[in-house]
């Protein structure tokens, strides 16, 4: 049975809502480009709060022992080594395989902590820290938790199918995402993809569709959709069974 939506639960749903708002906030605050740039470090350190609120949030009383504290530390630092590695190859981004295998096993909750986890470490070591961090930090907390609240399926080869597709759409998912904080100043203005601040949200969101699919949803985030697809496939069922069995 399903943990209950506790206010715990509701309260990281609206923390996520208003990271999901400053995402897409090209679609409803018009701003020219050269603004829009400078406003959006302004916007990334808006969401650090939300960040913390959720992190709070999360470490409840499923967190209290010793054993899930362990497991979260492990499991953070595979998942920024496999992030760390997916950074020298181009879109081989091993690191979704972790999250949503991990989210699927141990719950929504662990893998949105998980997630966040998995990005500080890995930004630290590489040194990736900047207004894109915040951003990345929700995107990918939201994908370990997406696993776990997918639904119960009894068939073990079901569930691999269904998490394999699940990570391939995450993956397209997230590089659309990833691309709305800096869309707005990277193309140069009047082209079929450019940001314009005085068109409507729909005339905005087909520019960015084909801006998004242009420059990496048939590439970059293609490839990962594949590493995950495969890395499921490859390794799924032996790590859920050893996951859960730890979870007990």
């Amino acid at each position: 049975m399903r943990p209950r939506l506790d206010w715990r639960g509701i309260a990281l749903i609206a923390g996520s809502a208003a990271a999901a708002a400053g995402f897409a906030w090209p679609f409803f605050a018009p701003a020219l480009p050269q603004d829009a740039q400078n406003a959006v470090p302004y916007l990334a350190l808006a969401l650090v709060p939300a960040i913390v609120a959720a992190l709070l949030l999360a470490l409840d009383r499923q967190f209290a022992s010793a054993k899930a504290v362990a497991l979260l530390g492990v499991l953070g630092a595979i998942g920024a080594a496999t992030r760390v590695l997916g950074d020298t190859v181009g879109g081989i981004e091993p690191v979704f395989v972790v999250l949503i295998l991990a989210g699927r096993a141990l719950g929504a909750r662990f893998g949105f902590l998980l997630g966040l986890v998995v990005m500080t470490v890995s930004a630290i070591i590489t040194g990736g820290v900047g207004p894109w961090l915040p951003f990345q930090l929700f995107a990918c907390a939201w994908v370990a938790a997406g696993a776990g609240l997918l639904p119960r399926i009894r068939s073990r080869i079901g569930e691999l199918v269904m998490l394999a597709v699940y990570g391939a759409l995450a993956s397209w998912i997230v590089g659309a995402l990833l691309n709305l904080w800096f869309w707005p100043f990277a193309i140069a203005s009047g082209s079929s993809i450019s940001y314009a601040p005085d068109a409507s949200g729909v005339a905005n969101l087909k520019a960015f569709a084909l801006y998004s699919l242009a420059t990496s949803t048939l590439t970059w985030d293609t490839v990962r959709a594949l590493t995950t697809v495969v890395g499921i496939a490859l390794i799924g069922r032996p790590v859920l069974a050893a996951l859960r069995r730890a979870k007990l």
